[in-house]
């Protein structure tokens, strides 16, 4: 499992999102990630669902990013 916030925001899209996201320039990568753990860090429901299942919480705030960030 990755321990950098751009594998562990690649980690939590589905595989159609990740390659999308894995052909974009490095510099775009990292500031959907960064997006993504500001995500996880301010969403209150995140934080509960956190708590229930980890896997689920990143997912959907990797989903939510990528509907605000997506051209």
């Amino acid at each position: 499992m990755p321990t950098d916030p751009l594998g562990r925001f690649l980690a939590a899209l589905d595989p159609e999102h990740r390659e999308a996201v894995g052909s974009r320039p490095r510099e775009e990568q990292e500031r959907l990630a960064a997006a993504w753990e500001r995500e996880l860090e301010a969403d209150d429901e995140l934080d509960t669902l956190d708590e229930l299942s980890p896997p689920a919480a990143e997912a959907e705030a990797a989903r939510r990013v990528l509907e605000r960030h997506t051209d």
